[in-house]
C-alpha cells in the first residue's frame, strides 16, 4: 500500500486550469476575449479549462504579459496572482481593453498616445 496519492502529470495540468479560469474570472473577461488575446480559440481554451487540453509554456507566458499574472502563481499556484509591480488600475484597463473590437482597441491606443504627448506627466 501506498502512503499517499502519487502526484499525476494530469493534476498538475488540472491545478493550472483552474487557475486559469480563476484568471479569466477575476478579469471578468469573455473566454473569447480572452482566447484571442493569447491567440487561441475559443474552442481550444474551452478544450484547456476542462482539463482535455494541456497548458503549454507559450500560453503561460502570453497570459502573463498581457494580463500580469504572476507566472509562477500560475504554474505552481504559490504566490500572488498578478505581478507584484501591476497597479490595480493597470489591471482595470487591460480587462476593459480586452472586451473591447480591434478597432475601438486600435482608436483607444491612439488617444492615449496623444494624451501622452498633450498632458505629460509633472515630476
Amino acid at each position: 500500500m501506498s502512503m499517499g496519492k502519487r502526484l499525476e502529470l494530469s493534476d498538475f495540468q488540472d491545478s493550472i486550469n483552474n487557475r486559469l479560469i480563476t484568471v479569466r474570472k477575476a478579469l471578468k473577461i469573455s473566454s473569447k476575449n480572452f482566447a484571442d488575446s493569447i491567440k487561441i480559440s475559443r474552442n481550444y481554451l474551452s478544450e484547456i479549462e476542462c482539463g482535455k487540453r494541456k497548458v503549454n509554456d507559450r500560453i503561460i507566458k502570453l497570459i502573463a504579459l498581457n494580463f500580469g499574472v504572476n507566472e509562477d502563481w500560475l504554474k505552481t499556484g504559490e504566490g500572488e496572482m498578478f505581478a507584484d509591480t501591476e497597479d490595480p488600475r493597470l489591471r482595470q484597463i487591460i480587462s476593459n481593453f480586452q472586451q473591447l473590437d480591434s478597432f475601438l482597441q486600435d482608436y483607444l491606443v491612439r488617444q492615449l498616445d496623444w494624451m501622452v504627448k498633450a498632458f505629460p506627466k509633472e515630476e
